[in-house]
């Protein structure tokens, strides 16, 4: 029985998830979705920028902490081994909702792109979305999400982590998931100062992130994974200055 209900909970977890993160691509685009970066009631400026500047940063500070290997450590203290990256991706997926929902518009423009210029830029954004679900392809979607820790755990299997291969945009690049987000933020064809202000805090929480996350990886991989840090460029292909 416990083991289903680890089961249950990692789907519900990632089907929250794959909804925040669609919802993502509709709310930066300004597509489908009902509240957009750039919809909603205004506000004073500097309200909306200090409310929308705390969004991110309460997205980027949980994210970040909950990655981290000591954090991990003392969650599975109150969670199942098997649970604890089912429990990182559900309290993302809920800082993100949070994120969506109070998030105020300032819709200042700071550029808006005339025919044919605009589905140029709306097409680039488009392949950073897909550049960001590819990416998670090639480093094994599923553990990613946590799907395969509580599948391995419904069989009674031992949780053993996937080997450190690399494929595909990883030859090129250490973080082609960064790459996507970026060409996602910042290839829009109308630029609010909105929108601005928040692909500015999400470029920098993604660059502090990766700062965390390669140390972490250093430690758990060793010299295999400071000689592909050493060979490969971070986020932009063949440029030496994103290496270090």
């Amino acid at each position: 029985m416990k083991r289903t209900l680890i089961l249950a909970y990692g789907i519900f977890a990632y089907l929250a998830f794959l909804c925040a993160i669609l919802y993502m691509i509709g709310f930066v685009n300004g597509v489908i979705v009902p509240k957009n970066i750039d919809s909603g009631i205004q506000e004073p400026l500097i309200e909306a920028l200090l409310v929308d500047a705390a969004l991110v940063l309460l997205f980027g500070g949980s994210h970040s902490v909950m990655a981290r290997p000591a954090f991990k450590k003392q969650l599975t203290r109150f969670v199942p081994h098997s649970a604890e990256r089912s429990t990182f991706v559900l309290v993302t997926s809920l800082v993100l909702a949070t994120l969506y929902w109070q998030w105020r518009p300032i819709n200042t423009l700071v550029w808006n792109c005339a025919p044919p210029g605009d589905w140029l830029l709306f097409g680039i954004s488009m392949l950073g979305w897909v550049n960001v679900f590819w990416s998670t392809l090639l480093i094994d979607h599923f553990d990613l999400f946590g799907l395969r820790q509580v599948w391995l755990n419904y069989r009674g299997l031992e949780y053993s982590a996937q080997p450190f291969v690399v494929r595909g945009l990883y030859k090129f690049i250490r973080h082609p998931l960064m790459l996507g987000f970026l060409i996602a933020f910042w290839f829009t064809p109308t630029m609010t100062l909105g929108h601005l202000l928040f692909a500015i805090t999400m470029t920098v929480y993604m660059r502090v992130g990766v700062f965390f996350e390669e140390r972490d990886l250093a430690e758990a991989l060793g010299d295999k994974y400071l000689v592909y840090k050493d060979q490969t460029s971070m986020i932009f292909p063949g440029w030496r200055l994103s290496k270090k």
